[in-house]
């Protein structure tokens, strides 16, 4: 699809602010976690929930989005994605109580699913090959400005109001968004669309057959656990076990966020000469490194000062990976790129929703349960990476 350079910035930048719900929904709020839960008076593990919940709701809801979005383009469900991801938001700031707090953390997550799905498939609309992956690239570089700004807005709120006003500026974007879709040009033509909701669900069953595509959607799975378990427990590992306060755990928060969003920049500028399967090669070999070092570093009570490099070594090269391995999974699947992207999403927020709890299961006075499970996440990725891609894979043989 040919577009303007005009054209081509406005759509990066929309399609990166959309697939930014997951982390500023999660990220903005992570300093306020021990505030929540003085607040509502609950255990630590059931204030991670509400994490849970979130990323539970992204899961199920990409699951609708994406057939939804082959069946009736991409624009309309985008839209009443955004419509309902307002609604929920609100109600998450008026929440009386912790339980109906994570009923509309459910929602949020859910209806802001759509932007996260279908900004991927929007990218496979207009690009191919090469192409797609650089397209990628900016998208996790304009996303990864969320997880820096993210908690250390959270933190600066939580200077002059409660954690309640951090879901009021979510509304605010979710204003914004809504609104940015109404003058979006739509991307998926009638003639290419699914026949019908039958024909788009019929795309799970026969994507989940592709050794290969099912190798990216385990690789995203056992990656996404790892990071999202770093997600969960960063704040209460930094901010009860080395005594960080809210606005220093947001700096630190925002230091690997930046990393994140360098890194991002390496698949943008290798494209067309790096092939995507060696940036993957090494996106997942490094961490595996990071992660084994990070227990050690907990077990042994590591200085603030190592952890903080070794979480750094350990989750920058999520970037670089996402990057690559969507662009591969994604570059043989054309029409069905939303069911595609909705199947890697799904399992991916699945998995990193059943691990958020767990990080908390040993007390919030201990890190070790979120070292085992980023060093379990990022070692059964580098086992799928050899046995599932990589040996599907051409250049590999």
């Amino acid at each position: 699809m040919a577009m303007t350079r005009r054209t081509r910035l406005w759509l990066t930048i929309f399609l990166g602010v959309m697939t930014a719900i997951a982390p500023l929904s999660t990220d903005m709020y992570l300093p306020a976690l021990p505030e929540v839960q003085t607040d509502f008076g609950v255990s630590t593990s059931l204030v991670q929930l509400t994490l849970t919940m979130t990323t539970l709701g992204m899961a199920l809801g990409q699951i609708l989005a994406g057939p939804l979005s082959d069946l009736h383009g991409r624009r309309i469900p985008l839209f009443i994605g955004m419509l309902v991801f307002i609604g929920a938001t609100l109600g998450c700031v008026l929440a009386e109580d912790i339980y109906l707090f994570l009923f509309f953390r459910f929602c949020a997550g859910f209806a802001g699913a759509s932007g996260i799905v279908i900004a991927r498939a929007i990218a496979r609309d207009v690009c191919e090959g090469a192409e797609l992956t650089r397209f990628f690239a900016i998208l996790m570089m304009v996303n990864g400005f969320a997880p820096i700004i993210a908690p250390v807005i959270g933190g600066q709120i939580l200077l002059f109001a409660d954690w309640r006003t951090t879901f009021v500026l979510l509304t605010v974007i979710g204003v914004f968004l809504a609104g940015a879709t109404l003058i979006y040009q739509e991307t998926l033509p009638r003639e290419q669309r699914s026949a019908n909701v039958t024909d788009s669900l019929k795309n799970f069953p026969t994507l989940l057959r592709d050794r290969y595509f099912l190798g990216h959607c385990l690789l995203q799975c056992f990656v996404f656990g790892a990071f999202f378990s770093y997600l969960s427990g960063s704040s209460f590992v930094f901010q009860n076990i080395y005594a960080v306060s809210p606005q220093g755990y947001s700096m630190i928060f925002a230091v690997i966020g930046t990393g994140l969003l360098l890194a991002g920049v390496l698949p943008a500028r290798l494209a067309g000469r790096v092939p995507d399967i060696i940036m993957l090669k090494y996106a997942v070999f490094v961490p595996l490194i990071g992660s084994t070092l990070l227990l050690a570093g907990f077990y042994f009570s590591a200085p603030l000062a190592v952890i903080v490099l070794l979480l750094f070594l350990t989750v920058v090269p999520f970037s670089v990976m996402g990057a690559a391995s969507f662009s591969l999974a994604l570059s043989r699947q054309g029409k069905n790129a939303g069911s595609a992207s909705a199947l890697i999403g799904c399992f991916s927020m699945l998995l990193g929703a059943c691990m958020m709890p767990v990080v908390g299961i040993a007390g919030d006075h201990t890190a070790i349960p979120m070292g085992i499970i980023m060093l379990t996440g990022y070692g059964l990725g580098t086992l799928v990476f050899y046995t599932m891609i990589a040996a599907e894979h051409p250049m590999m043989h």
